[in-house]
């Protein structure tokens, strides 16, 4: 169990949540001399693929030797790592309590979350085994990998409409599986088939494969589709429980994504001590994405306790001097 019970062992920042949004935060918060602590849980959401791609300087590299590179650059400017999960989160004023699942309590002064998020896969046989190898989620983490190649789209949302017209730029044969949308617009089916996108109305009941590799999927009629990739669309599940003692303000976000902690351009929440940042509040940030956004909410947080700092010395003046 630890703790930091006495204000001089206040961190500056948590960070909770170690995948890169959540290390970029850091990285930026520890050059900046913050005493910075971050705690992961070790459940990144892209740790079901082997490869990343679409990122300058890493393409191909695996997803956990990133996260193991970062972790050693923050460690090299004082940020402490420490593995676990966060419980809950309590406003003391001026502090932030942070109970972890030890038991332990850590304070700060402020916090950012980076704690990412689920993908609940539509309830199918063979699907979630093969998710991140060939079934995927993100045309331009994935597409060329799986370029010219069969491809099918297991519509979850009338988002597919969207995911099957961009598909169609990798290959000349998608087949948007629609069984969850029903009927289609004739309108819009016709756009589809204007450029060779087949439509399988009937609902799907089996993915089918070949251990990791997707073959085809069974429809309700019986009928077998041969494919060698799918694309499909989670429900994005956002890890936010633990925040639920500080009542933080929500959002629903378009195309039906779900309600998702709301936020200000520098990832701040409707605490003014609470930043949030990555897929916990947006689920469409790829890997640049993330690194991007939490080197901002890092500088965000520096900023804000810069003020704070000047604050406090101004008001500890004045009371020397009355």
């Amino acid at each position: 169990m630890s703790t930091s019970a006495d204000p001089g062992a206040t961190w500056d920042a948590i960070v909770i949540g170690g995948g890169a949004a959540g290390l970029s935060a850091a990285l930026l918060l520890g050059r900046a001399r913050r005493r910075v602590l971050v705690v992961d849980a070790g459940s990144p959401r892209n740790r079901f693929a082997d490869h990343m791609h679409g990122v300058l300087g890493n393409e191909g590299t695996p997803p956990a030797d990133l996260l193991l590179r970062g972790r050693g650059e923050v460690a090299d400017y004082g940020v402490e790592l420490r593995d676990g999960a966060v419980e809950t989160v309590r406003d003391e004023g001026a502090r932030l309590a942070v109970t972890l699942a030890d038991g332990g309590v850590e304070l700060a002064r402020a916090l950012v979350v980076a704690t990412g998020l689920t993908d609940e896969l539509p309830d199918l046989p063979g699907l979630a085994e093969r998710w991140g190898t060939s079934v995927l989620h993100c045309p331009y983490c994935h597409g060329w990998e799986v370029r010219d190649e069969r491809i099918g789209i297991l519509a979850t949302s009338p988002m597919a409409l969207h995911q099957a017209r961009l598909v169609r730029q990798w290959s000349d044969r998608v087949t948007l599986l629609a069984g969850a949308l029903g009927p289609l617009d004739p309108g819009e089916e016709a756009r589809l088939r204007s450029r060779g996108v087949e439509v399988v109305a009937e609902p799907v009941v089996e993915v089918l494969g070949d251990g990791p590799r997707v073959t085809g999927v069974r429809t309700a009629d019986g009928r077998v589709v041969e494919l060698d990739a799918i694309f499909t669309a989670g429900a994005p599940r956002p890890h936010d429980a633990f925040l639920a003692d500080l009542g933080l303000a929500r959002a629903d976000l378009p195309f039906g994504l779900g309600s998702f902690l709301a936020v200000d351009p520098t990832g701040r929440t409707s605490h003014e001590r609470v930043w949030a940042v990555g897929n916990v509040v947006n689920p469409m940030a790829n890997v640049p994405m993330a690194i991007g956004a939490g080197a901002f909410t890092g500088g965000a947080v520096n900023g804000a306790l810069v003020e704070e700092d000047f604050d406090l010395a101004g008001a500890a003046r004045e009371g020397a001097g009355s």
